[in-house]
C-alpha cells in the first residue's frame, strides 16, 4: 500500500512489555519536534507516529503502563519505518507470547530502501536478528549485547564501538541516547540537515556526526551552544546559503550589531561568521555534486559567485581531489586546485 509521492513517513514503534522508555521516547519526541518545525515553515508534517504491540497494553521498563496500543498492522503504508527497541536483562527473552507474535510479524517484512526500513535502538537489533532480518547485513547494538547478536545471527557483520550503523534499509544504533543520534540522522536524510539541526537545538542535544553522512557534519558543527539569536542566524544561513549574505545581513537576523554578532560567533560557535558561511556553502555544493550536479550548477546553488570561488573554498578547507572529480559531467573544468 503506497501513500503516494511526497507522503509522510509512517513510523511504527513496536513496544513489547518492558520496552526501555529512553529507547523509544527520545526518538519519538525528535520526530514530533521535526513535524513541529516543518509545519512552522509552512509545510506538512513529515512523520506519522504509531505505537503498536500484539496486546493493547504494555508495561514499560520503569513500570508505567501504556494503553491504547494499536495491533500489529496486517499491511504497512509506504514509506514506513519499523522501530525496535531494547528490553531489560542480560539477554533478550523471545519466549514470551508477545515476543513470539512480534517475531512472526517481523519475518513477513520485506525491507526496501525508501519504502520499508527498519530502525533498531539498543537490543532491538537482537530482536531483528531473531526474526532473520540481519543475515548478510552490518549492524550494531548495545555493547552488552554484541556477543549475543553475533550468536543469534552468525551471518551478521556485527560492528562494535559505533554510535550507529546504516546498511541500506537497515539502521541500527548502540542504544539509549544513541537512538536519538540515529533518528536525527534519519530526519536529516528525510527532511534535510537544517531541520535536523533545529530539532537537536530544541532538544538541547549535542549532535554527533553520523558514520556514513560526512556531508551532514558541516551543518551540525558549531551548533553545540544555547544562544538563540546565533542559532537563528545559523538556521537562516543553512536554509538559504545562496542568499547574499554578509556580516551586516546576518546581524539583522540576530537583531544585533555586526561587531556584536562577530563576538557571538567567536564566543559561542568558535568560528567567524563568514568562515561559517563558507563552510555551509561548501557543504551545500558538495551535496549537489554528489547528487550529480556539475561544478557550475553546484557553485550557483551554494551561493558561490563562480566556479573559481568554489574551487578556492574546496582547497581552503582541505577537500580531497577537485569538485570536477566529484560532480556530474557538463561543468566547466577550470584550472584544478585554484
Amino acid at each position: 500500500m503506497s501513500s503516494g509521492p511526497g507522503a509522510p513517513i509512517h513510523v511504527f514503534f513496536a513496544l513489547l512489555p518492558g520496552s526501555l522508555v529512553l529507547d523509544w521516547a527520545g526518538p519519538a519526541e525528535a520526530l514530533r519536534i521535526a513535524n513541529q518545525v516543518l509545519q512552522a515553515r509552512g509545510g506538512p508534517p513529515g512523520f506519522v507516529l504509531h505505537f503498536v504491540n500484539p496486546a493493547p497494553e504494555s508495561v514499560t521498563s520503569v513500570g508505567v503502563s501504556l494503553t491504547g496500543l494499536a495491533p500489529l498492522p496486517a499491511t504497512l503504508p509506504q514509506p514506513a519505518w519499523v522501530v525496535l527497541v531494547g528490553l531489560p536483562g542480560q539477554r533478550i527473552d523471545v519466549q514470551r507470547s508477545e515476543a513470539r507474535e512480534l517475531l512472526h510479524w517481523l519475518r513477513g517484512l520485506r525491507l526496501a530502501t525508501g519504502r520499508l526500513e527498519l530502525v533498531t535502538v539498543c537490543a532491538g537489533a537482537v530482536l531483528a536478528a531473531h526474526a532473520g532480518l540481519l543475515a548478510g547485513r552490518r549492524a550494531t547494538t548495545h555493547h552488552q549485547h554484541l556477543a549475543e547478536l553475533a550468536e543469534v545471527e552468525p551471518c551478521c557483520d556485527v560492528v562494535a564501538n559505533r554510535v550507529f550503523v546504516a546498511d541500506g534499509a537497515l539502521h541500527t544504533s548502540a542504544g539509549v541516547t544513541t537512538g536519538i543520534d540515529l533518528v536525527l540522522h534519519r530526519i536529516a536524510d528525510a527532511c534535510g540537515p537544517a531541520i535536523a539541526a533545529e530539532v537537536a537545538q530544541t532538544m538541547v542535544v549535542a549532535l554527533r556526526r553520523g558514520p556514513h553522512d560526512p556531508e551532514m557534519s558541516p551543518f551540525l558543527h558549531h551548533r553545540n551552544h544555547l544562544h538563540g539569536a546565533l542559532h537563528r542566524v545559523q538556521d537562516a544561513v543553512a536554509q538559504q546559503p545562496q542568499a547574499d549574505w554578509s556580516v551586516p545581513a546576518m546581524a539583522e537576523v540576530a537583531h544585533a550589531s555586526p561587531r556584536h554578532l562577530t563576538r557571538l560567533f567567536l564566543d559561542h560557535a568558535g568560528i567567524a561568521p563568514l568562515q561559517y558561511l563558507r563552510r555551509i556553502r561548501l557543504a551545500t555544493a558538495e551535496a549537489a555534486l554528489r547528487a550529480g550536479r556539475n561544478v557550475t550548477e553546484a557553485a550557483a546553488l551554494a551561493g558561490f559567485s563562480s566556479d573559481t570561488q568554489l574551487r578556492r573554498a574546496w582547497k581552503q578547507f582541505g577537500r580531497g581531489g577537485t569538485p570536477s572529480q566529484l560532480g556530474g559531467a557538463g561543468g566547466r573544468a577550470g584550472p584544478p586546485g585554484l
